[in-house]
Parts: structure tokens; sequence; C-alpha cells
């Protein structure tokens, strides 16, 4: 016969005072379960108090797989010292068990199977007289190890939803007094019924939390994904801030020198920092691509030097048939006439090629454009052409002239005003999220990535003494990236040494943390971001002396 349901099990009395104890510790244990937020601690806390709760000597915990399986969890053997599975890191070299067979007959002959296929608790006093059941790898175990399998109690572990998610096995209860090996008892089963019940109603909220937090991960990812295709030549860099940032932050955390020697973040911290990094441009998802590929000062949908290189020739052509026109017109014995009007020729040819080669220069962007520059600008544009139509045109137009005099960079007042929009829009899309209180401070760690210590930053001027710690590293982080990234447009990416000499001077006036960047030069930081993500051409010497505003801790 199949012993199972209390049938095969002592009918040993319980005293009120083990009633009351036991009920105390099922409660504190709850408490304990409900807190827990690591998935191999929860199993362990499950098992670990099925055990106490029963006396018992070893036990067993199974999860319910998708693929019709059962899977080891946990495998304990207190007199044999077995640890496997949970926080032990040692993996359980044990099989899984399936619940069917292949042709799909229900594996009934196995006791974990049955407690799951019929929903029954299976309490066995002893598995050597067990009938009903096959016991042969238990048996194996026993000739192994020396050890002596005895009684068993295998309960099912059903969620608020009905569903079975577990199975938790107890084996050889033991004495309080003698230690010797007992049946469980109907006490025994009850609690440790009430301990699964609970146990797998935590394991599937746990279980429902982390596929939501899975769930919103993956929609950052979209959302990052979506802005990497509409911009290629900045697809690296919602990657790659949050890795720089979390290194930075991570070294705040554990130094034991200057002012940030008492920072410290719990991992709640650490989550809602790795968030607010991955989610620090998502605004950016509302800037039109134009304007963030824009290459070069007269790039739209395309770059239009080309039409102005049209224009050039134009002109060209224009000057070579006045010369021609001019040189018809005079006697072929006026040499001396026709070489003034082909060294006017050559002159005028040679001034417009040297305007072409500078407007193709200036057209490029840089860190700064000299008044004299912009002055040659506006002398060029005051040049006509013939258009097709026959109608006298400004060589460059209002638009085009003010485009190719961009003092720094690429974009216009206007251009720059819209990408600076996109804070804005991270900070708008943020808070309007229901955060939870673990995670409200994410959209202040994102939105304040473009704030300056002096207060001179964007969109809300705050200073440095109103930003967290995490948003100013996530600033030096952000800055770092995009003097090293190789894949903007317009500009080169930079050496470490070229990169450390900005962020210096950045911290020496104003811009950037010096506490914080202190810290990223003196442990290093910016090294360990560079040996995973530049080019080796682009991990130069690095001499701490030279770098602008470091000190030495």
């Amino acid at each position: 016969m199949i012993a199972h349901n209390r049938s095969d099990a002592a009918n040993t009395k319980v005293s009120g005072s083990d009633v009351l104890e036991r009920l105390n510790f099922l409660t504190r244990i709850s408490k304990e379960l409900s807190s827990e937020h690591n998935t191999a601690r929860l199993l362990e806390t499950i098992l670990n108090a099925a055990q106490h709760i029963t006396n018992a000597d070893g036990g067993t915990l199974y999860r319910v797989m998708p693929d019709d399986k059962l899977v080891f969890e946990i495998v304990r053997t207190d007199s044999l010292g077995v640890i496997m599975g949970g926080t032990s890191g040692l993996p359980v070299a044990i099989p899984p068990i399936a619940l069917h067979d292949a042709a799909g007959n229900p594996n009934l002959a196995m006791v974990a199977p049955y407690a799951v296929l019929k929903d029954e608790t299976v309490n066995i006093a002893d598995v050597y007289s067990a009938q009903g059941f096959d016991f042969s790898g238990t048996r194996a175990f026993d000739e192994r190890t020396g050890y002596r399998s005895v009684s068993f109690l295998t309960v099912p572990m059903k969620n608020h939803q009905e569903e079975i998610i577990g199975v938790l096995q107890l084996i050889n209860a033991r004495d309080p007094a003698t230690q010797s090996i007992i049946p469980f008892s109907p006490a025994d089963q009850q609690f440790t019924e009430a301990l699964a019940s609970q146990a797998a109603i935590t394991l599937t909220n746990r279980s429902l939390i982390n596929q939501l937090q899975e769930l919103f991960e993956s929609f950052v990812g979209l959302i990052n994904k979506a802005i990497d295709e509409k911009s290629p030549h900045t697809s690296r860099h919602c990657s790659r801030v949050p890795e720089l940032t979390m290194l930075l932050a991570d070294a705040a955390h554990d130094i034991d020198y200057g002012p940030l020697s008492q920072f410290r973040m719990t991992d709640k911290d650490r989550y809602a920092l790795k968030l607010a990094g991955l989610l620090h441009d998502c605004g950016k998802i509302t800037t039109p691509v134009h304007i963030i590929d824009k290459a070069t000062k007269l790039s739209t949908i395309f770059d239009r030097i080309d039409l102005i290189d049209t224009r050039f020739e134009i002109l060209i052509r224009d000057l070579k048939m006045k010369a021609i026109k001019d040189a018809s017109d005079i006697s072929i014995t006026q040499t001396a006439d026709i070489d003034a009007i082909n060294s006017q020729l050559a002159h005028e040819l040679a001034r417009l090629g040297d305007d072409r080669t500078f407007l193709h220069r200036v057209n490029l962007g840089g860190e700064s454009m000299q008044p004299t520059d912009q002055a040659r600008i506006d002398a060029i544009g005051r040049y006509s052409y013939i258009d097709a139509a026959g109608d006298t045109q400004a060589f460059l137009s209002d638009e085009e002239t003010d485009n190719l005099k961009i003092e720094r960079g690429t974009l216009t007042p206007e251009e720059r005003s819209t990408i600076n929009h996109h804070i804005v829009s991270t900070i708008t899309m943020l808070e309007a999220l229901p955060w939870p209180k673990h995670l409200e401070k994410v959209p202040e760690y994102a939105g304040g990535h473009h704030e300056r210590m002096d207060g001179k930053g964007y969109p809300r001027g705050l200073r440095g003494d109103q930003m967290s710690v995490q948003a100013r590293a996530m600033a030096i982080a952000d800055i770092f990236e995009a003097l090293t990234a190789k894949d903007r447009p317009y500009k080169s990416a930079k050496t470490l040494s070229e990169s450390l000499q900005i962020l210096g001077k950045f911290s020496e006036n104003g811009h950037i943390d010096p506490d914080l960047f202190n810290v990223f030069v003196h442990e290093k930081i910016y090294l360990k971001f560079a040996e995973t993500f530049l080019d080796p051409e682009q991990i130069d010497s690095v001499d701490h002396a030279k770098i602008p505003g470091f000190r030495t801790p």
C-alpha cells in the first residue's frame, strides 16, 4: 500500500508549549521570507526552516519547471555534512526528475512526482518497509554513504493560485531528546504544510516581481535600441555611460579617504543608479535624427557643401567664359593684354579655390572659430552667381552663413537648444512613471548629468550641493565617454591623456565634482573603462602629476 496523508506517520502527541513555539517560529520565518529578495537565499531559508520546525536531519527542495520536470534546487543532509545548491556555491549534480514519461504517462513511482501529480502530502515512517514507491535511488545513496534513510515527509508547495510550484521533502525526523530517528508526526506534517504554502506564495510573488523587473529592463533596452537605431553615431553611449557611472560610484563607495569617505550605497541604491544610467538619454527618442547626426555645419538631410561646390563651379565657368570673351575682343598682336587677362583669371581661380577649401574646412566644425574666419565667411557670402533661371543670387543664404559661422562644433544655437531639450524630455518621461520607493531617485540621477557644480548647467541650473553624488558621477561618465567615443561624426576620439586634460580643466572651472574627479583619477577608473571599451591606440601613458585639478589624496 502507498503510505500518504499521515497514514504511516506516528501519532505522537505534541504539547501546547511546543505548538506555541512552532507557531511563533512560523510567524517569524514568514516575515523573514517576505523580506528576502535573493531567490537562492529564499530557497535555502525555506528548507532550513522546514528542517528546524520538524527537527529533520536532511531535506530536498525541488522546483517544478515548465518542461514538466522537477529540478533539485537544494539538497542537505546535516549528519553527513552535505550541502548542495542554494548559496553553497556547489551545484546539485543530480539529474531532474520527469513528471511524465515519453508516452505521457504520469510518474507515480517516485515520491516527489507523486506529491505533485496527486497534490498530496506523502508521509512515510520507514522507506525500507513502505510499498508502492521506487526507493532504489535512496537505497543506492545509503549503500554508497553508509547513511540510513528512514522517515520521509514530502509536501507539495502550492501557491494562492492553486499552482504547485515545488516540493519540500524532509528526511529522518529526530527525537528532540534522544536524537534517534523517528517518523514525522501529524504536527510535523501540519506545520510543514503551512510553511510550504507560505513559501510557495512568497516564491510566486518573488517570481512575479523578478518577471516585472525583467520586463521593465527589457523595455529600457527597447528604448535604448530605438535610440541606437535612430542614430548609429551614438549607439554605444547609452550602454557605456551606465558602465562607467557604476565603476566610479562603486569606487566612491569603497574609498576610505577624502570628502567622499562616508559615501555608501545599498544594493537598492546601486540598482536605481544602474537604471538611471540606462535611461539617462531616453529623451533623445524625441530629438530629430538629422540634428543628432549633424556631422558638419551645413548638414541637414544631406551636406549642403555639395551645393556650394556647384556654385563655385558656376563662378569658375563664368570667369573662364568672361576671360575667353575678353581675349577674343583683343587683337592677337596685343599679347600683353592677353597675358593680363590670363593672369587675372589665374588669380581669380586661385582665390575661389582657396575660398572653397576654406569653406570645406570650417564646415567640419571644431573647438573654436576666430572672428577673422567669420568675417571671411561674410565676405564670401556676398559673392553672387547666376542660377538656372538666369536670376542673380547671393552666393550664401543667410541660413548657410549662420551655420558656417558657428563658433564651436556643428550646431546652431537653435539646434543646440533642441539637443539640450532631450534632458528635459528625459526628466519629463521619467517623472511621469510611478516609481516604487526604492527607485524614486532614478529621475534625479538621470536628469542631472548635464548640470554643473557652479550652477551653470542645464536644464535646472542646479549647483553641486543640490545634486546627489550619483548624479555628479553620471555627469563625469557622460563627458568622459563623449570625449573618448570614436563613433561621433563631428569629432575624432581622444586619447586617455587628452581626455583627462579636458576633464581636469572642467574640474578646476566648476563644471564637474573635483572630489569625484580625484577618485576617477586616483582609482584609475579611466583605465578600467578604457581596457574594456577603448581602442588600443587611445590608451596612452597618463602622468597624474600633469593632470589639471587632480590632487593626490
